[in-house]
């Protein structure tokens, strides 16, 4: 099997373990941890997501890299689509989601009030969008490769 069909594999499942282990479990569990403030909670929020989005991006660059040749040309319309929703996802959660929502931990940690608002919420709904974008995509590229 070639590097790019390993590629193809690998970096969705990854993502995916990324998305669920940081996303829906250390974001809500760090708060549990005893000792742990909303600040410090939000401090170390504010790193982790930065983070997790950095190597989000990489991980869609992989995969566009990867898979141009062989979905990109070809009849893969479903595989295609996940692609471009995902890259859609990103730009949405990298250039307006993330800034909005550490200015609101800004403002948090800085003691001020921060207006309610379902930024939150709409992050969150992207990201159980990408979950489920992502298993589909790892179960169609498995299934194709060993199928």
């Amino acid at each position: 099997m070639s590097l790019t069909k390993r590629l193809i594999i690998i970096i969705p499942i990854l993502w995916l373990g990324f998305l669920l282990s940081i996303s829906f479990m250390e974001a809500w569990l760090k708060f549990q941890a005893e000792g742990v403030t909303q600040t410090i909670g939000l401090s170390i929020g504010r790193l982790v997501f930065g983070a997790l989005n950095k190597i989000e991006i990489l991980f869609l660059i992989v995969l566009l890299v990867s898979s141009y040749k062989r979905y990109w040309r070809l009849k893969q319309k479903t595989l295609k689509h996940i692609l471009i929703s995902l890259f859609v996802i990103l730009l949405l959660q990298t250039f307006h989601l993330l800034p909005i929502l550490d200015q609101r931990a800004d403002l948090i940690i800085n003691g001020e009030n921060s207006p309610t608002s379902y930024f939150h919420f709409y992050y969150v709904f992207l990201e159980v969008i990408k979950v489920i974008l992502l298993s589909v995509f790892a179960h169609q590229t498995l299934t194709k490769h060993n199928g």
